[in-house]
């Protein structure tokens, strides 16, 4: 096979170096004969984690509309998803080349009549455990619980399942070898679910200091998906005449959205980026999240770790582009912690050895 050659700066230490790819692999060794395919800064491949695939306002689409989803984040530069969920079975795209490394949650799993129709397996508490183990094998390793949504009962955000059924569910999850994540937006689910030894909170809106503060001791990921949180005044209108006291929520968190985020990374707790590719958001979006994380607080440096090398060593990847290790990076034409606007503009895409964009 013939090699490639690139060039350039490589993040996240930003040493200028000659690097080839041969059999799909990355070489500091030279490849005689081999031009240079493109020269720029060179960073791990993007990493979406909170994405997905197969999934629109409706429920499940075709495997041809998934491509295309997977083809937008692809050519946006993320090259491992972390799939939150989604009502198709997205695991044939393991066996393209030219798509993203996926890792697959399965199915959401929700309570009965208490989530998006069509998105999850709605169940009652004593299911709960069985379906965690269900979404377990079938997954790549990660479970999507719907940690509260609006309660018709109560008239605001709740607990989708009591304290002891998140934990048992939980147990049975790490059991089967999975780690567990779940959709939280209020605070009263978060207490139960962090105590139980949950891997990792999405949004995490209704975090407090002291949460936070177990969250970091436990080493409990967050992904804040900092644009979602922007829709939050959305559904707060959209529910303020039959439930005022959700919009009253949702209203809070939103203002208080940045401080929360930023209290979490100053105390410590690890923070990656997500898209929420799919139902209500676009797929192709990340470097709009990575430009989001860093509009609220963090530094370029974090942003981008929080969406390359630091996302993909959270996940069991390469976190760098060391001798050996799989040719999946971007090449971008400046350097993207001056600009992170540039991440729009990727020199090229390479994926599993090869240029895919």
């Amino acid at each position: 096979m013939t090699a490639l050659k690139f060039s350039g700066p490589v993040l996240p230490d930003g040493e200028s170096r000659e690097m080839y790819v041969v059999d799909g692999a990355i070489t500091y060794e030279k490849q005689a004969g081999a031009d240079t395919a493109a020269s720029g800064w060179i960073v791990p491949g993007l990493v979406d984690a909170h994405c997905h695939l197969g999934l629109d306002d409706d429920g499940a689409i075709s495997d041809e509309e998934t491509e295309q989803q997977a083809i937008d984040d692809r050519d946006a530069g993320a090259l491992l998803i972390r799939d939150c969920g989604s009502a198709a079975d997205t695991a044939w795209i393991h066996d393209r080349e030219d798509l993203p490394r996926l890792i697959r949650a399965g199915r959401h799993i929700a309570r009965t009549k208490r989530y998006i129709r069509n998105y999850a397996h709605e169940v009652e508490p004593v299911d709960l455990p069985a379906y965690v183990a269900q979404e377990a094998q079938r997954g790549d390793g990660w479970v999507k619980l719907v940690g509260d949504w609006i309660s018709r009962e109560t008239g605001d955000l709740a607990p989708s399942f009591p304290a002891e059924t998140f934990a048992e569910a939980i147990r049975v999850a790490h059991e089967h070898g999975a780690k567990v994540t779940a959709h939280c937006f209020g605070n009263a689910v978060l207490p139960g679910l962090i105590e139980a030894g949950i891997d990792c909170i999405e949004h995490g809106t209704g975090l407090t200091q002291d949460l936070i503060e177990q969250m970091a001791a436990q080493q409990v990921a967050l992904v804040p998906t900092v644009m979602q949180l922007d829709k939050f005044p959305m559904y707060a209108e959209a529910g303020a005449t039959k439930f005022p006291d959700y919009a009253a929520t949702m209203t809070d968190l939103f203002a208080r959205r940045t401080d929360t985020i930023m209290a979490a990374h100053e105390a410590g707790v690890r923070l990656y980026a997500g898209s929420d590719g799919g139902g209500v958001s676009r797929h192709g979006n990340l470097p709009g999240e990575v430009i989001a994380m860093h509009g609220i607080g963090l530094s370029a440096e974090a942003a981008l770790g929080a969406a390359s090398w630091r996302a993909r060593e959270w996940l069991g990847w390469n976190s760098g582009l060391d001798e050996g290790d799989p040719a999946d990076f971007v090449v971008y034409p400046s350097n993207p912690l001056d600009d992170l606007g540039v991440l729009r503009e990727p020199s090229a895409i390479v994926l599993r050895g090869k240029i895919v964009s």
